[in-house]
């Protein structure tokens, strides 16, 4: 499966939101929309699940244009959406139902994923009563119990505590391996960068970097290296100005020239006990404040 935004335009008014923005995603990856507030993920999240149409531009599903009638989402919101005083159980059924699921389908639906995700004990209470964290889970089930081709999540690990999250990572990497497509959309670059094999970076209504991840760090210049050692005071001795000291306590050493790194690295390990050496790559969160931290 192969989903494509081309050149997607959408104004309010006056104001025009999204610029020609056109990114890809495919089956069995996951993708990373990332932008400040503001930036316009929303509203192409909004285009592409046709709650209102673009001004310009399509949305292609295989090469072709989506159709909405074939085309199954699972959308996790931000902002939560279901109903704190009704019974968890029947509200789930309900919604997989709107997703055109039979009613004992969507009842054994909601019954394994309420196991699934360790919730089952809540199946007959209310919403209300639960934690914002086990809430989170239980609004992750209306996106995932339909079995969608392509799921959505808008701040997935908002409210999770590192348990509930590590099952949440788990699940998500179940659905990439079923050959889905997965969008998320965060400003947690942690997960960003441990899901996402694609990202784009919108900045005024603009795609301002998008691609392969591991492309884009590739891109930049490979003339640090990161090491960390017991000898650490010694290393930065030897190096001096060209030896700082990163934020977890290891060692950025910059180069003359990308051709130095393994002369470098043989004789670091040959001289120092070494733990670590590596070559730089930005961080994902990095790269976003290069790119964002501007607004167009």
């Amino acid at each position: 499966m192969v989903l494509e935004l081309k050149n997607i335009e959408k104004s309010f008014g006056e104001k025009q939101v999204l610029k020609g923005i056109s990114l890809t995603a495919e089956g069995g990856k996951a993708f990373g929309l990332l932008g400040r507030n503001g930036a316009g993920k929303t509203t192409a999240i909004r285009i592409l699940m046709n709650v209102f149409p673009q001004n310009g531009g399509e949305v292609l599903f295989d090469g072709e244009p989506i159709d909405y009638n074939k085309v199954n989402f699972g959308y996790l919101p931000e902002e939560r959406g279901l109903y704190p005083k009704k019974k968890i159980f029947d509200q789930l059924v309900y919604f997989a139902e709107l997703k055109g699921m039979k009613h004992a389908d969507a009842a054994a639906a909601v019954d394994y994923w309420l196991s699934r995700l360790g919730m089952s004990e809540y199946r007959n209470k209310r919403l209300d009563t639960l934690s914002k964290g086990n809430q989170q889970k239980i609004q992750l089930i209306t996106a995932l119990a339909h079995d969608p081709q392509i799921i959505i999540l808008d701040e997935p690990f908002s409210g999770l505590d590192p348990v509930n999250a590590m099952l949440l990572k788990d699940v998500v990497k179940e659905e990439i391996q079923k050959g889905k497509i997965v969008l998320f959309s965060s400003h947690q670059m942690n997960y960003i960068e441990e899901f996402c094999d694609s990202i784009a970076i919108i900045n005024g209504g603009k795609a301002v970097l998008s691609g392969d991840l591991h492309g884009i760090k590739r891109n930049y210049p490979r003339n640090r290296i990161v090491v960390r050692s017991e000898q650490s005071t010694l290393i930065s001795s030897e190096y001096g100005g060209a030896c700082v000291r990163g934020e977890d306590g290891e060692l950025i050493i910059t180069l003359s020239s990308p051709e130095e790194k393994q002369s470098v690295m043989k004789h670091l390990t040959e001289l120092y006990d070494i733990d670590e050496i590596k070559v730089f790559e930005p961080s994902l969160n990095d790269i976003f404040v290069e790119y964002a931290e501007k607004q167009i």
